[in-house]
């Protein structure tokens, strides 16, 4: 039987079971991409009609999710280099591509956060959205910044070399059941869905050390 959450603390509660259910699909059904709202609400034990009163839509529930993704992100990359001085382009690079793998679900909204979920919501729960990730982003230039030898101008292109690229390469190495079917039916076609982490590293050092050298 679904119960309506009468106090304050219930319904924070219950917005975290649906959290906590979209996150589970998305990784029991392949992404982001496969999750409905009605599954969602169904996982999380709620009456289909009652997810309204948490959030609007799935584009901004999954966004609220994306905007952890940052912070999480943040918290992964802060304690990874805490201490860390004069590091060279390629080591930072390589710890902004190995924190961001241990997060798929972020890697996944990546895709779809500029895709569709900033922008199908309303413009103060996009506000919200741009408020709390850009101020993640500050701390991780400011970190990495601090932590290496580029400038605040190169981490900033590292950065966006990265956030495209982890987008973009996410999900081809994590095809439908049809493409991966096609793939092994031919595997030369497969090359751009094999090893998403270490085509990433190598990829994000490239861009780091070249810019340092211009």
């Amino acid at each position: 039987m679904h119960r309506r959450a009468r106090s304050e603390e219930a319904k924070l509660q219950r917005a975290e079971d649906l959290l906590a259910a979209a996150r589970r699909l998305a990784v029991e059904l392949g992404g982001v991409r496969h999750v409905t709202l009605a599954a969602v609400t169904e996982a999380a034990g709620l009456h289909a009609s009652a997810v309204r009163r948490y959030f609007a839509s799935r584009e901004e529930l999954f966004l609220e999710l994306a905007e952890r993704g940052w912070e999480e992100w943040r918290d992964v990359l802060t304690a990874r280099l805490a201490g860390a001085r004069g590091l060279p382009p390629g080591e930072l690079a390589e710890a902004l591509s190995t924190t961001i793998v241990t997060l798929p679900l972020f890697c996944d909204l990546l895709t779809h956060v500029s895709l569709s979920l900033e922008g199908d919501v309303s413009v103060e729960r996009a506000r919200q959205y741009k408020t709390r990730s850009f101020k993640a982003y500050d701390v991780i230039v400011e970190t990495l910044v601090n932590a290496g030898t580029l400038t605040a101008q190169q981490v900033h292109d590292v950065i966006a070399a990265l956030l495209g690229t982890t987008s973009y390469f996410w999900q081809l190495s994590h095809p439908t059941a049809t493409l991966a079917e096609l793939y092994l039916q031919e595997p030369r076609w497969s090359h751009s869905a094999l090893d998403f982490e270490s085509r990433l590293t190598r990829l994000l050092k490239a861009t780091a050390e070249g810019l340092a050298e211009r």
